[in-house]
């Protein structure tokens, strides 16, 4: 029996021996330092000496006697228990030899190191944990900064110890693992300096859909606990994994945490301490792009050696600047979810006002009576079916956790503790919202949503809402392609997971009014901005960035990206900005760059704007977001369209505005769409295909300029709609033309989601695609198959 083993020495089959977290550091350390991986050298102490501990002191009777009567639903009896046990092994000493031996391995690391009493830190390792099925992580302790071989026997005992903490009892029991049977390995590994730079988590598969395509590396300043542990909101990177394996520097997605407190080696006895962070470096990006991806790639690698998606635990020297793997592990939530079935929550109406937003976890709705508990001690009042507000929650929570109908907190991110275990109970949460436990009364009837994309809404009262499960089956699919309309970046992944051939209509509107938030000339003119308000607001948003119109490119890209990525490499059609004056006027700073007009649905808008002197600028962002997506994203299935293009004419000067922006026409494969959404794309519609690439059929617009209905007129809907003979004699012209041209024709507008007999009436014509509303695809996708049976194609 070896008590110590070096992670020289270690592989993934001694997982029985030194426990998951160990045995993967040994792995990584021997098969992928050679390839450039860095992972901080260090020992394990075996489950081994851990059994010979026990037996050595005779604790197991004692740990045995203990747990007899144990009822982990009844909080005072867990607690009493775990307590009586983790304060029998804290005061026994480890066996003089077993003392000897960890003493001597730790010289050796101090010579290895060329420097006395080296810093370490001291991790549990279960032989039960990370196995896939099994998330022990968080649940037993770690100590950094740890020094001297004192200092070292002390924190081994007590992770010894933290194998009985209140939360790894309950969770062994809901697990079904023997408590005498789980036993524990410590690891000792060189610390890295992060106290002086940064360190965080990063997962290889989305945590909130389980999108596979995605590297989300998560972090904040100084030394990752906090990260872990859910005391701050860190920076968020999304890399897309298909191209960044092209060689692309394909990060789709950056969103700046607010990093209130830094965790930085202590002093005078203090292994460790927290201070507040300067606001210049809470208005700082952790790390550099070129670090992301070599970060990104790293764990690319280490997911392909394991084969599975991986939970990875990163941290940066702030001495030497360098990069370090310190753990990783199975990531067992969304990689153990059952594929080939939907869930799909939707929110009809809330009935009360808004109490709190946050970041969503999951994409399910729950309703229940709030429980306000400021403090762990109070975990005792919580009931079944109840939603626990809090501040944070730790491990500790664990028991009421698991009871809960969701989970509510002020304070942390998406890879707090809250978030973590919500996931994996398969329950709403909503993390960071800053004032919940302030807004919400105890006892008060609440709605937690997170059903829709990346923020998520507790509301007043049960709302109206519902649950649709569907069974994907790609096997059979119709011939005419079944594309999606999606806006808003945040939806996609989820909706990447429904039978589709790529996305028909993604729309920027969604990314400027929602992340953006502020009208692009307002950037642009910055200096010039008379509006005070609108100036300060700005500058809030776009902190951190020396030139404003790159936040406005960083984000619209990014948004952009992320509908691409998550449909790649099937075609996502991307149309250009078509705000109306009237909604450009709302965004920040927007007023001053609008004219007022008495009709701004069919005022400047579309195509008029791109070429126009007091817009083209702005459109030459839009251009330069797009070139980011398909260049340096490496995200060639992006394809463009030109909106509300009145004249053959209009269209061949957005297509040299576009070309003197740098997107030209042709090049690596870039095609451009026109909507065909006025009567004149239909009556010159071989002059207009002789200028775009394709047609995608706006059937609203085109339905409201054909029979003279303002589209948002309530009062008039009764007349008629896109079903009206004179809309359907138009679209089957236009399809014909299209289609004799040999030029790409399609469908974006509402009508196909909102009439099934619409639907298969486009089937008949030739149709080559239709782009429905996610919650239709199914149902819509049924009725064509249905269609071309009938019709024998």
């Amino acid at each position: 029996m070896r008590n110590i083993i070096w992670f020289k020495e270690l592989g993934i089959e001694d997982v029985p021996e030194v426990g998951g977290k160990n045995a993967s550091l040994g792995e990584m350390y021997n098969d992928l330092t050679p390839k450039g991986i860095r992972i901080p050298d260090g020992f394990a102490i075996t489950s081994g000496a851990y059994k010979y501990f026990l037996d050595k002191a005779g604790l197991a009777e004692r740990m045995t006697e203990a747990l007899k009567g144990l009822d982990t639903k009844k909080i005072a009896n867990l607690q009493a228990r775990g307590k009586k046990i983790r304060e029998m092994m804290v005061a026994t000493k480890l066996p003089s030899d077993l003392e000897d031996e960890i003493s001597s391995a730790y010289r050796k690391m101090c010579e290895e190191f060329g420097r006395k009493n080296i810093d370490v830190a001291v991790r549990s390792s279960a032989t039960a944990e990370d196995l896939p099925g099994a998330s022990f992580a968080g649940q037993q302790e770690t100590y950094l900064n740890i020094t001297g071989e004192k200092a070292l026997l002390i924190a081994v005992r007590k992770c010894f110890a933290s194998l009985f903490t209140d939360r790894a009892i309950s969770y062994r029991e809901d697990k079904g693992f023997d408590h005498m049977k789980t036993y524990l390995s410590v690891g000792v590994q060189k610390m890295v300096r992060s106290d002086k730079a940064s360190s965080g988590v990063a997962f290889t598969i989305d945590t909130e859909t389980g999108f596979k395509n995605a590297v989300v590396v998560t972090g904040s300043w100084g030394l990752g606990e906090l990260v872990v542990q859910g005391e701050v909101i860190p920076d968020e990177f999304k890399v897309f994994k298909p191209t960044l394996k092209e060689g692309y520097r394909s990060i789709i997605g950056r969103e700046l945490g607010t990093k209130e407190i830094t965790m930085v080696y202590g002093a005078k006895g203090n292994v460790t301490k927290t201070v507040r962070t300067s606001d210049n470096k809470r208005a700082q990006f952790i790390l550099s792009d070129d670090e992301v991806v070599e970060l990104a790639k790293w764990c690319v690698m280490i997911e392909d050696h394991y084969k599975k998606p991986m939970d990875i635990e990163w941290a940066k020297d702030g001495v030497t600047g360098e990069l370090f793997i310190v753990q990783a592990r199975p990531e067992t939530v969304q990689a153990g979810k059952e594929e080939g079935s939907i869930e799909d929550y939707i929110m009809h109406k809330a009935a009360g006002k808004l109490l709190a937003k946050g970041a969503a976890v999951g994409s399910k709705i729950a309703e229940g009576k709030a429980n306000i508990i400021k403090d762990v001690r109070g975990i005792k009042t919580f009931k079944k079916g109840e939603v626990l507000v809090t501040k944070m929650t730790d491990p500790d929570w664990e028991p009421i956790m698991k009871i809960a109908a969701a989970i509510v907190t002020d304070e942390g991110g998406r890879t707090s503790h809250a978030a973590i275990v919500s996931r994996e109970l398969g329950i709403p949460c909503i993390v960071g919202s800053g004032n919940a436990t302030k807004n919400i009364r105890p006892g008060q009837l609440v709605t937690v949503d997170c059903s829709t994309g990346g923020e998520g809404n507790v509301w007043n009262g049960k709302a109206e809402w519902e649950v649709k499960r569907y069974k994907v089956d790609m096997s059979v699919r119709p011939k005419t392609k079944i594309m999606m309309n999606i806006g808003s970046p945040d939806e996609a992944f989820e909706a990447s997971f429904l039978p589709n051939d790529g996305v028909g209509l993604a729309r920027e509107e969604f990314i400027i009014a929602g992340h953006i938030k502020v009208h692009p000339m307002a950037l642009i003119e910055f200096a010039k901005l008379k509006d005070k308000k609108a100036k300060a607001e700005i500058e809030k948003l776009t902190r951190g960035y020396k030139k404003k119109t790159d936040f406005y490119v960083d984000k619209l890209a990014e948004g952009i990206g992320q509908i691409a990525a998550a449909f790649y490499p099937k075609p996502v059609i991307l149309r250009f900005s078509d705000f109306k004056t009237n909604e450009y006027a709302t965004l920040l700073g927007g007023k001053e760059f609008e004219p007022e007009e008495s009709n701004p649905m069919i005022g400047w808008r579309g195509a008029s704007r791109y070429y126009h002197p007091a817009f083209e600028k702005a459109f030459g962002l839009e251009c330069e977001a797009v070139k980011r997506v398909r260049e340096e994203f490496g995200l060639k299935n992006l394809v463009v369209m030109v909106p509300f293009c009145r004249t053959v004419d209009e269209g061949k000067q957005v297509i040299a505005k576009m070309a003197e922006y740098g997107l030209k026409q042709g090049d690596d494969g870039l095609k451009v769409y026109a909507m065909c959404e006025i009567p004149s794309n239909v009556i010159l519609a071989d002059e207009f295909l002789s200028v775009f690439d394709g047609f995608s059929i706006g059937s609203n617009d085109l339905t409201q300029l054909t029979v003279g209905i303002d589209r948002d007129s309530t009062s008039l809907g009764y007349i008629a709609n896109e079903k009206d003979g004179a809309v359907k004699k138009l679209i089957s012209q236009v399809i014909k033309a299209a289609n004799a041209k040999g030029k790409y024709i399609g469908i974006c507008g509402q009508a196909p989601s909102d009439y099934e007999d619409f639907a298969t009436f486009l089937v008949e014509e030739g149709i080559h695609s239709m782009s429905l509303n996610p919650d239709t695809v199914i149902k819509t996708t049924t009725a064509i198959i249905e269609k071309e049976r009938k019709l024998g194609k």
